[in-house]
């Protein structure tokens, strides 16, 4: 096994890949914040203290919101921000540029892969955190994209993970 024994890390869908799409107040979007807090406390009676995100928009977001509310019960648990480049959330709606900077201040490590966008940072970062971690949490439908080649590369490593599938919620 690769990675930290004690780190889990995330990897899941942007809000375009969700079947309620950046409605968060949806009861499915609602249900599935439930299962990543499940998933995230299972980790953390695996074993798990230190978790790495990606600091994605949809479920990266949902994923360091439920770390934070584990780490706010217990205190051996840190958030590590995995950024792809300091310009990741230039792009994005004002709202979700300030969810970003607020779960990037509430982390306790901030590591930014690389120093300046190119077409392959995202996947750098992702085999970044898996390369870090003994496990893997993933919101995946089975689509093509970044989450499924993720979870392929944690396959290939031998890293374990936990699979929630959106479209069963």
């Amino acid at each position: 096994m690769r990675g930290k024994p004690s780190t889990c890390c995330f990897t899941g869908h942007r809000p375009e890949k969700l079947p309620w799409g950046s409605d968060e107040t949806a009861p499915r979007c609602k249900a599935l914040k439930q299962k990543l807090q499940d998933a995230v406390s299972a980790a953390y009676d695996e074993g798990m203290r230190h978790f790495i995100c990606g600091m994605a928009r949809g479920c990266d977001f949902y994923f360091a919101e439920a770390v934070l509310a584990l780490r706010a019960e217990k205190q051996d648990v840190t958030l590590e921000a995995a950024v792809p480049c300091p310009t990741q959330a230039d792009n994005w709606p004002p709202e979700d540029q300030s969810r970003w900077r607020t779960l990037l201040a509430a982390c306790d490590v901030e590591t930014i892969v690389q120093n300046h966008y190119t077409a392959g940072c995202m996947l750098r970062r992702n085999r970044y955190m898996v390369d870090h971690s003994a496990m893997v949490i993933a919101v995946y439908d089975g689509t093509n994209g970044g989450t499924r080649r993720t979870l392929e590369y944690a396959l290939r490593q031998k890293i374990p993970f936990m699979d929630i599938n959106p479209d069963e919620i």
